[in-house]
Protein backbone atom coordinates (compact mmCIF):
# COMPACT_ATOMS: atom_id res chain seq x y z
CA UNK A 1 0.00 0.00 0.00
CA UNK A 2 1.38 3.40 -0.97
CA UNK A 3 1.65 6.27 1.45
CA UNK A 4 2.03 9.33 -0.77
CA UNK A 5 3.81 12.37 0.70
CA UNK A 6 3.39 15.82 -0.82
CA UNK A 7 6.84 17.20 -1.63
CA UNK A 8 6.34 20.38 -3.66
CA UNK A 9 4.48 21.92 -6.58
CA UNK A 10 5.53 21.03 -10.12
CA UNK A 11 6.37 24.70 -10.61
CA UNK A 12 8.93 24.46 -7.77
CA UNK A 13 11.07 22.29 -10.07
CA UNK A 14 12.69 24.26 -12.91
CA UNK A 15 11.70 23.24 -16.45
CA UNK A 16 14.51 20.98 -17.75
CA UNK A 17 15.93 21.04 -14.23
CA UNK A 18 15.86 19.31 -10.89
CA UNK A 19 15.30 19.73 -7.20
CA UNK A 20 16.97 17.72 -4.44
CA UNK A 21 14.82 16.24 -1.65
CA UNK A 22 16.50 15.31 1.65
CA UNK A 23 15.49 12.13 3.44
CA UNK A 24 15.76 11.31 7.15
CA UNK A 25 18.07 8.41 6.22
CA UNK A 26 19.99 7.64 3.07
CA UNK A 27 21.01 9.84 0.18
CA UNK A 28 18.82 12.56 -1.27
CA UNK A 29 16.24 12.02 -4.00
CA UNK A 30 16.41 14.12 -7.16
CA UNK A 31 13.14 15.27 -8.74
CA UNK A 32 13.39 16.11 -12.46
CA UNK A 33 10.99 18.07 -14.67
CA UNK A 34 10.92 17.73 -18.44
CA UNK A 35 9.88 20.41 -20.91
CA UNK A 36 6.44 18.71 -21.02
CA UNK A 37 6.06 18.94 -17.21
CA UNK A 38 6.64 15.22 -16.67
CA UNK A 39 8.21 14.58 -13.26
CA UNK A 40 10.62 11.74 -12.43
CA UNK A 41 12.43 10.76 -9.23
CA UNK A 42 15.85 9.09 -8.96
CA UNK A 43 18.38 8.64 -6.21
CA UNK A 44 20.60 11.72 -6.47
CA UNK A 45 23.65 9.62 -7.35
CA UNK A 46 25.18 8.70 -10.69
CA UNK A 47 26.02 4.97 -10.91
CA UNK A 48 29.49 5.81 -12.25
CA UNK A 49 31.26 7.90 -9.61
CA UNK A 50 28.35 9.09 -7.48
CA UNK A 51 27.92 12.52 -9.06
CA UNK A 52 24.87 14.56 -7.98
CA UNK A 53 22.36 14.01 -10.80
CA UNK A 54 20.26 16.93 -9.53
CA UNK A 55 23.07 19.21 -10.75
CA UNK A 56 23.12 17.69 -14.22
CA UNK A 57 21.57 18.89 -17.47
CA UNK A 58 18.11 17.56 -18.34
CA UNK A 59 17.25 17.08 -22.01
CA UNK A 60 14.36 15.02 -23.31
CA UNK A 61 13.85 12.24 -20.78
CA UNK A 62 17.48 11.94 -19.67
CA UNK A 63 19.93 13.75 -17.40
CA UNK A 64 23.68 14.03 -17.91
CA UNK A 65 25.84 13.65 -14.82
CA UNK A 66 27.78 16.85 -14.05
CA UNK A 67 31.00 14.93 -13.32
CA UNK A 68 31.63 12.79 -16.40
CA UNK A 69 28.60 13.36 -18.66
CA UNK A 70 27.13 9.90 -18.25
CA UNK A 71 23.56 9.99 -19.58
CA UNK A 72 20.92 8.47 -17.29
CA UNK A 73 17.31 7.75 -18.29
CA UNK A 74 14.80 9.54 -16.09
CA UNK A 75 12.14 6.89 -16.66
CA UNK A 76 14.29 3.85 -15.87
CA UNK A 77 17.43 5.13 -14.09
CA UNK A 78 19.64 3.25 -16.57
CA UNK A 79 22.84 4.60 -18.08
CA UNK A 80 22.73 4.93 -21.87
CA UNK A 81 25.18 2.91 -24.00
CA UNK A 82 28.07 2.62 -24.10
CA UNK A 83 27.94 3.22 -20.34
CA UNK A 84 26.43 0.65 -17.98
CA UNK A 85 24.76 0.74 -14.59
CA UNK A 86 21.68 2.25 -13.04
CA UNK A 87 20.48 4.40 -10.20
CA UNK A 88 17.38 3.55 -8.15
CA UNK A 89 14.02 5.07 -9.16
CA UNK A 90 11.33 6.28 -6.79
CA UNK A 91 7.58 6.25 -7.21
CA UNK A 92 6.31 9.72 -8.07
CA UNK A 93 2.90 11.08 -8.99
CA UNK A 94 1.57 14.49 -9.90
CA UNK A 95 -1.93 15.45 -8.85
CA UNK A 96 -3.50 18.91 -9.16
CA UNK A 97 -0.06 20.45 -9.75
CA UNK A 98 1.48 18.88 -6.63
CA UNK A 99 4.33 16.33 -6.66
CA UNK A 100 4.09 13.31 -4.37
CA UNK A 101 6.66 10.63 -3.50
CA UNK A 102 5.86 7.21 -2.09
CA UNK A 103 6.48 7.56 1.66
CA UNK A 104 7.35 3.89 2.04
CA UNK A 105 10.08 4.22 -0.58
CA UNK A 106 11.40 7.42 1.00
CA UNK A 107 11.86 5.51 4.26
CA UNK A 108 13.26 2.24 2.90
CA UNK A 109 14.47 2.39 -0.72
CA UNK A 110 18.22 2.38 -1.54
CA UNK A 111 19.37 2.96 2.05
CA UNK A 112 22.25 0.49 1.56
CA UNK A 113 23.99 2.64 -1.08
CA UNK A 114 26.80 4.84 0.16
CA UNK A 115 27.36 8.46 -0.71
CA UNK A 116 30.57 9.15 -2.64
CA UNK A 117 33.67 10.15 -0.69
CA UNK A 118 35.61 13.11 -2.04
CA UNK A 119 39.31 13.67 -1.62
CA UNK A 120 42.65 12.67 -3.07
CA UNK A 121 42.39 9.08 -1.85
CA UNK A 122 40.20 6.67 0.01
CA UNK A 123 41.70 4.72 2.88
CA UNK A 124 40.73 1.10 2.63
CA UNK A 125 41.33 -1.58 5.24
CA UNK A 126 45.10 -1.84 5.61
CA UNK A 127 45.86 0.36 2.59
CA UNK A 128 48.28 3.24 2.87
CA UNK A 129 47.73 6.49 1.06
CA UNK A 130 50.46 9.06 0.53
CA UNK A 131 49.78 12.59 -0.58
Amino acid sequence: MSNWKKICQVTDIPVLGARSVARPQGMDIALFRTENDEVYALLDRCPHKGGPLSQGLVFGKVVSCPLHNWVIGLDDGCARAPDEGSTPRFGVKVQDGAVYLDGSEIATHALDLLAPVAGPCLRLAGARCEA
